[in-house]
C-alpha cells in the first residue's frame, strides 16, 4: 500500500523504509499544505466528538496543566424512552476551549476513516501496530509535563504551533511493565523549539519530552501522534511462555527438592527457544494477528462492486506450482495458480473497483474477490471507507 503520508513521512525524515524506526530522534518538514490538512481539522475533530458517545480516558480535556473532571463537558441525553447516553456537552467544550485547554482523542482510527487508513497504511509499511491520537490546544494552554512513552511515536503538526522540548533517555529501553520506574528525566536536551504545520518528528520509545502553548497567547495548535510499539525480546519470551503448555514438562509443579528435574526444564526452555525463533515469532505474529474492525457484507444489501483489503499486516502470498497460499488473519486459503493476478491486485491494500478490474482482467478478480470478502481478508469499500483513500492512497487499477 502506498499512502501519500507515509511517503512523505520517508521523505521528510530522509528513510528508505521503517528500518531507521526507533534508533534516533529526527525532524523534518512535509511541503505540501493539501496533505496536512486533509489528514485532520479541528472542525473535523469536534464533529467525531459532537456525534459520538464517548468516555473518558478516550476523550480527556485538560486546563491549566490540570485534567478536567467529566463531568464538566459530558452530559447524558435521555431519549423520549428514557434510555441515557453519555455525550458531550459541546456548550461546555466550547468554553473550556475559548479559555484555553488541550482536547485529546485516543484512538481516532476508530471513529475517523482517514485516520484509520493511515494507521493501516503504517502498519503495513512497519509490520508493527499502530494508533494515533489526535490533539487540539487552544490559546496558552499548557500541556503535559516532562514524560516517556514505551512506543515509539511520530508526530505530524496539522495546524496552529506548539512548543516542544525533547531529551534524551534517562533508561535505554525503558517499557510499561519493566524492572525500573524510569521516573528521572534526562538532562540531555535532545531538541527545543516550535512546531509548525508541516512539521514533523519523530521520538523514539524512552525519550523525554513535552508540548505546551503557554505564553504563547491568542491561537491553536493540532497535531497527531502516530503510537507505534515494537515487539522485543520480552515479547518473544511471552511467546516462547504459550508454546512452552504444549509439552508435559512445563505444567507439571515446580519441584522444590528435585534438582534433575530443574534441569530438565532449563534443557527443554534451550530446546523451545532453538525451535521457536525471533524471526518465527515475527512472523507468526504477522500471520496470526485477527482482522481489523469492517462492515460485514451482507449481499441483501446489493452486488459486491468495490473492495479493499483490510487485514492489519500484508498478506503472505506464496505459489506452490500449480497453487497459490494466502496466509493472513490466522487463516491460510488455497487458490489455483490463475487466480495470481487477482490475489496481487485484491491484496494490494488499494481500493478494488470490480467493475473495472473484470473489464481489464475477465471475471476472474470478481470471484476472488467474493471469497476473499468472505472470509473477512477484503471488505467492501463503502463511501465512508473509500473517503479514507481519497487522495491519500490511489486505486488498485490507477
Amino acid at each position: 500500500m502506498e499512502h501519500r503520508m507515509v511517503q512523505a513521512l520517508e521523505k521528510a525524515f530522509g528513510w528508505s523504509g521503517a528500518e531507521e524506526l526507533g534508533t534516533s530522534f529526527v525532524r523534518g518538514h512535509v511541503d505540501d499544505p493539501t496533505l496536512v490538512s486533509r489528514m485532520m481539522t479541528p472542525n473535523r475533530l469536534l464533529d467525531i466528538v459532537m456525534r459520538r458517545s464517548l468516555s473518558r480516558p478516550q476523550l480527556r480535556c485538560f486546563r491549566q496543566g490540570e485534567e478536567v473532571h467529566p463531568a464538566v463537558y459530558f452530559t447524558d441525553s435521555v431519549s423520549p424512552r428514557g434510555q441515557s447516553i453519555s455525550m458531550v456537552n459541546m456548550r461546555s467544550l466550547g468554553s473550556l476551549l475559548r479559555d484555553g485547554a488541550t482536547l485529546i482523542l485516543d484512538q481516532a482510527n476508530v471513529f475517523d476513516p482517514t485516520m484509520e487508513v493511515a494507521c493501516r497504511a503504517l502498519q503495513w509499511w512497519s509490520r508493527e501496530r499502530v494508533q494515533v491520537n489526535v490533539y487540539l490546544t487552544t490559546n496558552d494552554a499548557a500541556g503535559f509535563p516532562l514524560h516517556w512513552d514505551d512506543h515509539d511515536v511520530l508526530i505530524v503538526q496539522l495546524a496552529g504551533e506548539k512548543d516542544w522540548e525533547v531529551r534524551g533517555t534517562s533508561r535505554a529501553a525503558p517499557m510499561y511493565r519493566d524492572a525500573d520506574p524510569n521516573t528521572t528525566p534526562s538532562e540531555d536536551i535532545v531538541w527545543s523549539g516550535t512546531m509548525m504545520p508541516g512539521d514533523v518528528m519523530h521520538i523514539p520509545r524512552g525519550h523525554w519530552h513535552q508540548a505546551t502553548r503557554a505564553d504563547n497567547g491568542p491561537g491553536k495548535s493540532l497535531h497527531v501522534t502516530f503510537g507505534i510499539t515494537k515487539r522485543t525480546g520480552a515479547s518473544w519470551l511471552t511467546w516462547l511462555a504459550d508454546w512452552s503448555r504444549e509439552q508435559e514438562v512445563f505444567r507439571h509443579n515446580l519441584d522444590r527438592s528435585n534438582g534433575a528435574s530443574h534441569d530438565a526444564l532449563t534443557a527443554s526452555a534451550v530446546r523451545l527457544a532453538g525451535e521457536r525463533s525471533p524471526s518465527d515469532f515475527l512472523a507468526a505474529y504477522e500471520q496470526e494477528t485477527a482482522p481489523a474492525r469492517h462492515l460485514p457484507y451482507l449481499g441483501i444489501f446489493g452486488p459486491l462492486d468495490s473492495v479493499v483489503c483490510t487485514t492489519q499486516f500484508p498478506p503472505r502470498v506464496h505459489r506452490n506450482g500449480e497453487t497459490v497460499d494466502v496466509v493472513t488473519s490466522g487463516k491460510k486459503l488455497t487458490f489455483t495458480a490463475e487466480a495470481l493476478p487477482s490475489l496481487r491486485l485484491l491484496l494490494s491494500g488499494r481500493p478494488v473497483h470490480l467493475d473495472r478490474a473484470v473489464s481489464v482482467m475477465g471475471t476472474e478478480p470478481a470471484e476472488v474477490a467474493s471469497i476473499l470478502v468472505e472470509e473477512e481478508i477484503c471488505a467492501t469499500l463503502t463511501s465512508e471507507l473509500s473517503s479514507g483513500y481519497t487522495g491519500l492512497v490511489t486505486n488498485a487499477l490507477s
